[in-house]
């Protein structure tokens, strides 16, 4: 009697145990092309530890991203946005429920050993350098991605902090045919040498093993203490309906994921977000690419966030 007994509980034991990381299916994750390096690792040793789950990642800038849950009703189980607050003005509360902050970053001007000029550049003359009628410069598209509208942030906040009157303008007028969807497809333009510099992420830069050249912290928005600084710039945005503008004021660069209303496979989803969360797991490869971790930061709708996700949040 005794032995059937122990291998009834040895069942159970197993079972329950399986039950909870069970997860299986497709698992699809829109994310910003700034999460592609991480995210790829990421996807990875997820499916080592989840064998029944195939992740099917898709890049794209973050406001792009969001669209295709709003306006496209592209199946999705995962968003994770360069900037949170894609997440809370374009899906919530229609589309998302809540918002949980998970990494940080800083804008820098990258480039090649090869670029014009790279042997000048300081961080008291790159808008001279970058200016100059024999260099050309690449940035994304403000309405598609964060690095778009923070790109023309740090603009006017460096026309400020260097008493430049009109600086800002004057980048905005130049090498227009070099703006992107996205800031990862300037990496091709880089690389290829059809521009000399771009406006992009040091996590960026780090993955690709480019050079950067680091911006003050007041203009970098790197910073949260400086979030009244940051603030004094902003940018206007197509908005939620056709024709309509928001404006995107600006601060301390934070990324936002959530999972959709309309997730597929949610269970996949939240098994995913806690591998993703975990400081030992998805954001020791995250500080490895050059994504400072901010878990646990205060989340949107914190109320609303699944129970095994909210210790990787604050109320």
């Amino acid at each position: 009697m005794i032995m059937p007994m122990l291998t009834c509980c040895a069942m159970m034991s197993a079972l329950a145990g399986a039950g909870e990381q069970e997860v299986s299916g497709e698992l699809v994750v829109f994310h910003a092309g700034s999460l592609s390096v991480p995210m790829q690792e990421i996807a990875g040793a997820f499916m080592k530890e989840h064998p029944g789950v195939r992740v099917l990642r898709e890049a794209a800038g973050s406001r792009e991203s969001a669209r295709k849950i709003s306006e496209l009703q592209r199946p999705c189980d995962i968003l994770a946005s360069a900037d949170y607050a894609v997440i809370d003005s374009l899906l919530i509360p229609e589309f998302a429920d809540w918002n949980i902050r998970f990494a940080g970053n800083e804008m820098a001007i990258v480039y090649r050993g090869e670029s014009r000029h790279a042997g000048e550049l300081t961080a008291e003359n790159w808008f001279k350098v970058l200016l100059s009628d024999d260099v050309a410069f690449g940035r994304s598209d403000p309405n598609s991605d964060p690095c778009g509208y923070r790109t023309i942030l740090t603009l006017k906040l460096a026309e400020t902090y260097y008493r430049q009157p009109g600086l800002a303008a004057r980048f905005l007028e130049k090498d227009t045919r070099y703006i992107r969807p996205k800031e990862t497809d300037l990496l091709a333009l880089l690389e290829t040498g059809n521009v000399d510099y771009v406006f992009l992420y040091r996590s960026v830069a780090i993955q690709h093993g480019l050079k950067w050249l680091p911006l003050p912290d007041s203009i970098n928005l790197k910073t949260p203490a400086l979030a009244d600084r940051y603030a004094a710039a902003s940018v206007e945005l197509t908005g939620k309906e056709p024709g309509t503008v928001v404006t995107q004021k600006g601060e301390a660069m934070v990324y936002g994921v959530t999972i959709p209303k309309n997730a597929p496979n949610p269970a996949a989803a939240e098994a995913f977000l806690e591998f993703l969360l975990s400081k030992d797991k998805g954001q020791a490869i995250m500080e490895k690419q050059g994504q400072p971790s901010v878990v646990p930061s205060p989340a949107t709708n914190y109320n609303l966030i699944p129970e095994r996700l909210k210790p990787y949040a604050l109320p």
